[in-house]
């Protein structure tokens, strides 16, 4: 393999990748700075955000799935310049994507009610509540942002939710600050606090991309597409069937570790709150690699458009070498500061002595989450997406879930026998991703005659 020949691949996928990247990494910040501003307020706050977030952040990576149906399907009329087909494609979307938030806030409403069913620790339930119901109360904000978020990355302006996205951490940062310690003539509110600034900053993030496309003059002709075409079943059957799988693939890789969080409240709120420590770092990697495979999404959708499948297969591949290289430097960045991660999020010893185990299952998995990132993303970009729903069942409710509860429970391993599950579960999913995309690719190559 000759990498001079990758070189034009890896400039486009970094010149789009780079600023998803950064919106990613933005995102994952509101979490990170919640998690890390509430650890130094009380250690039973933390714990309390953990078992929450392990519930709601399930909610924010079926979101994120879901919207991203939108992405091919802009990239791909973008590549053709219909842009009417756009618009509407946009309005279509916004309509599904709240339609959606309601009946995603009807069953987290019912789940608030069967609260206590979930065994967490019994003093953290004053705690708890609240904040459950203010982070219910931003789900369509969220689903709102999201969907401009893709758009705007699938014709290829990135930039315009990477600028809101730093916005709005350094927002939710001062609000955290008021609301959480009482500052500026402001309530201290503790962990309530913390999910009322990201509530307000959530509404602040859709409000600002949707003036900023309506009011945009370069925008104009999508606007006033979105604006007078009427929602098409087409554009919405078109959505769904991209939608619906990337949602629920990545929703079952969060929810097994939702549930291990879960399974981690059975052995105490010392190791919910370290879990939480651990898996809030652990997002930002994530969030760094589907951010760079997300510009493969686009670019793999784009050459499809033009049936070009020696560009496909050489941004495929461009993207899992950036992927990988990004995951490397990840993990020995989270390596070489683990002694300090515990001390930043958290003032109590008992997480920082718990803390330091849990980085060798966390640098292991680093190359099943590149591997499983890159190809999810080039089977998005193909439209070929309906079996990855049962990749990632196999992957995250047959191999992973069983071998936390075995390793963690049975076997009594703690908080690190849980943590080992996961590079199983990860990796096994990169791989079943990687083999259907190359099954595809050969088959695509024999119909066209080529060797």
């Amino acid at each position: 393999m000759r990498l001079k020949e990758y070189g034009q691949y890896y400039r486009q996928l970094l010149k789009l990748g780079g600023p998803i990247v950064i919106g990613q990494i933005g995102m994952i910040l509101l979490g990170f700075a919640d998690t890390a501003m509430v650890g130094h307020y009380t250690t039973p706050d933390l714990a309390a955000a953990s078992f929450v977030n392990s519930i709601f952040n399930l909610v924010i990576i079926f979101a994120t799935g879901f919207s991203y149906g939108l992405t091919p399907i802009v990239a791909y009329y973008f590549a053709r310049a219909e842009w009417d087909d756009m618009g509407a494609t946009l309005r279509a979307s916004v309509w599904i994507n709240m339609t959606l938030s309601v009946l995603i806030m009807a069953l987290l409403g019912v789940l608030f009610c069967y609260i206590e069913q979930l065994n967490p620790p019994e003093e953290l339930l004053p705690l708890i509540k609240p904040y459950y119901i203010v982070q219910l109360i931003s789900v369509p904000f969220m689903m709102l942002f999201f969907t401009m978020k893709q758009f705007f990355e699938g014709i290829q302006c990135p930039r315009v939710p990477m600028y809101a996205m730093l916005i709005g951490v350094a927002a939710n940062i001062f609000l955290n600050w008021c609301l959480i310690f009482g500052k500026c003539y402001c309530p201290e509110e503790g962990l309530l606090g913390a999910g009322a600034a990201t509530a307000i900053t959530r509404f602040g993030l859709a409000a600002g991309l949707i003036l900023y496309f309506y009011y945009k003059p370069r925008f104009e002709g999508f606007a006033q597409a979105a604006t007078s075409v009427k929602v098409r079943w087409s554009d919405i059957k078109d959505l769904n069937k991209l939608s619906w799988p990337v949602g629920l693939q990545m929703t079952m890789e969060a929810a097994s570790f939702s549930l291990c969080g879960i399974m981690v409240g059975w052995l105490g709120f010392m190791e919910l709150a370290t879990h939480q420590v651990m898996i809030t770092v652990s997002q930002i990697g994530y969030m760094i690699y589907y951010g760079m495979a997300a510009s493969v999404a686009v670019y793999v959708s784009h050459y499809r458009s033009q049936r070009n499948l020696y560009r496909l297969t050489k941004t495929t591949s461009a993207g899992f070498h950036l992927t990988l290289v990004t995951a490397l430097l990840v993990a020995g960045v989270v390596w070489l500061l683990g002694g300090f991660i515990g001390d930043f999020f958290s003032m109590n010893r008992g997480v920082r002595t718990m803390l330091p185990p849990l980085l060798i299952p966390f640098v292991v998995y680093q190359f099943g989450d590149a591997l499983q990132c890159n190809y999810a993303n080039a089977l998005r970009g193909l439209a070929r997406v309906k079996r990855v729903i049962l990749y990632a069942f196999i992957a995250y409710f047959v191999i992973s879930l069983p071998s936390a509860y075995y390793m963690g429970i049975v076997l009594n391993w703690g908080l690190i026998g849980i943590w080992w599950s996961f590079p199983l579960g990860l990796t096994s999913a990169g791989i079943m991703y990687y083999l259907d995309y190359h099954f595809y690719i050969r088959r695509w190559k024999r119909e066209i005659g080529i060797k």
